[in-house]
């Protein structure tokens, strides 16, 4: 979503009448009382600031100002000379656990012109998240985090500007979408209580940061926005997500669906809304199977066996040898599989289907899709039974999730009418697939709508317009959180999912009668 341009750092132009003695009024409040006529809004004029200001510009009469939406409105963060003043920067970020986007934005167009993405560094500290909590309250460890991140940012924001022909000074505005402990590492505060009895959060909210403070170097006056958090497992990313979409907006009932290391999951429309989040993602990530890999060259990303032959056919990213599998190809072929009915409902290899395909490696069953002579890497890419198993634990609990969330406000999945998937994937995700598997509910595809990182599109509509951030305050105002862990009934529903696609099999009707025409 992009609604109105009203961007949070700009330049503007003032041209003052000169000095007399019939008008000798002070610098300070002629900047001031025309950006007042310019804008309607009177700006605040920080020490900071003004203290820049030297007697040779007295008797200037253009100016530049470069304006940030502070704490308490606009707020005048550079002035000079109108020729030597440069149009502000800013940095949107998507916070991931596992990798962190950067996106450049000129303020004043809205405009993108630079993306990157970098592996999070905190990850040598351990994959999954609670490994780092644990190690943040070893001596250092909570600073040994904070360091990294903000010397992340700074090795990025380096590069990019140069690469831009600008400077890290050139940045007036960040914006930081991170899941609740993310933020918290950022900013350096304690996410003890995030993983314990009662889940208490030091901090939802954050007023804005001046960039100094957090060790990021960029212009002197620049702040830092962190979206707020909602709970401890319900953080900033996922607000962001929603501003994104506009699902906040709508009559239409929606769910978004954000698959990463957990699903996260919000059901609603303008009037209200009701959210959740589990773990279900690592498996759909790819990063703990046999064969698995994050999206990149040789990562195969789609797969079918065509039948009757049972002949895998597969398509890798930037069309290289394959190397490995990430989310949506593993998805392809957990389906494919059970279509050709290589595995059967409980996700068992059935072994003497294709016997040539069939291979024990390291003491269990796997099916192997790309034989070791045709790989980059002269090592077979394969399927394993216990990555079955996981990959079938995964899905559950997404599907799960998602029946959980819509009895909890008593409606059916007929009743949404679009159904975001965000993430890692969201934008390459098969959903026929995906429901053919039990992880989706079996609606018609068309409802399915691939959005990508709406992270970090959130991040920059909060650079685009600065009422963005009110209405973040408003979505998480009207947002009920569900605690997965106290529903007595979730583990039953969760068992009941760990099967191809679902032991109601009633549930997937486009399922069935794939399978009841295909096994006639």
């Amino acid at each position: 979503m992009q609604g109105l341009f009203d961007p949070a750092a700009r330049l503007v132009n003032l041209s003052l009448s000169t000095p007399s003695l019939s008008d000798n009024k002070s610098i300070d409040t002629r900047i001031r009382a025309a950006v007042q006529e310019l804008l309607g809004e009177r700006p605040v004029l920080p020490y900071r600031a003004l203290s820049g200001l030297t007697s040779r510009i007295y008797r200037q009469t253009r100016f530049g100002v470069v304006l940030v939406d502070g704490q308490c409105g606009l707020e005048v963060a550079d002035i000079g000379p109108a020729d030597r003043m440069r149009s502000p920067f800013g940095l949107a970020v998507d916070l991931g656990s596992t990798s962190v986007v950067f996106y450049l934005v000129e303020m004043a167009t809205g405009n993108v012109i630079s993306t990157t993405s970098r592996p999070n560094p905190q990850r040598v500290h351990g994959e999954d998240i609670l490994e780092r909590i644990v190690f943040s309250r070893g001596s250092r460890g909570l600073e040994t985090l904070k360091g990294e991140l903000s010397g992340l940012f700074n090795e990025v924001t380096a590069e990019i500007t140069n690469e831009a022909g600008l400077s890290p000074e050139d940045i007036f505005f960040i914006s930081v979408a991170g899941n609740t402990t993310m933020t918290h590492f950022f900013l350096g505060l304690d996410p003890g209580h995030i993983c314990v009895e009662p889940y208490l959060p030091l901090a939802n909210s954050f007023d804005l940061i001046m960039a100094k403070e957090l060790g990021i170097r960029s212009h002197p006056g620049a702040r830092v926005y962190c979206f707020p958090n909602v709970s401890s497992y319900f953080g900033g990313d996922l607000l962001a997500g929603i501003l994104a979409t506009g699902i906040h907006m709508r009559e239409e009932i929606s769910m978004l669906v954000d698959v990463g290391t957990n699903a996260e999951v919000v059901l609603g429309n303008r009037d209200w809304m009701v959210a959740c989040a589990g773990a279900a993602g690592p498996a759909l990530e790819g990063g703990i199977l046999s064969c698995g890999m994050m999206a990149a060259p040789g990562a195969i990303e789609r797969v079918g066996i065509d039948m009757p032959g049972l002949t895998p056919r597969y398509q890798t990213i930037g069309a290289v040898p394959p190397i490995g599998m990430c989310g949506s190809g593993i998805i392809d072929l957990i389906a494919a599989l059970f279509k050709a009915g290589l595995v059967d409902r409980t996700g068992k290899f059935v072994l003497d289907r294709d016997a040539g395909r069939m291979r024990q490696i390291d003491g269990e069953w796997a099916y192997v899709l790309v034989k070791e002579e045709e790989t980059g890497h002269g090592r077979p890419v394969y399927i394993s039974q216990s990555d079955i198993k996981n990959l079938i634990r995964s899905k559950a609990a997404m599907y799960t999730i998602l029946n959980v969330v819509i009895q909890s406000v008593g409606i059916d999945f007929d009743d949404i009418g679009s159904f975001y998937v965000a993430g890692a994937f969201g934008n390459y995700i098969d959903p026929q697939n995906a429901v053919t598997i039990g992880m989706l509910p079996d609606v018609p595809v068309e409802r399915f709508k691939g959005v990508g990182n709406t992270a970090g599109m959130g991040a920059i509509e909060v650079l685009r317009n600065r009422r963005a951030r009110l209405d973040v305050e408003d979505i998480r105002d009207h947002v009920t959180y569900l605690e997965m862990n106290v529903r007595a009934d979730f583990m039953n529903q969760l068992t009941a999912s760990l099967f191809l696609p679902h032991t109601d099999i009633a549930r997937f009707p486009s399922v069935k009668a794939f399978l009841e025409h295909s096994r006639a």
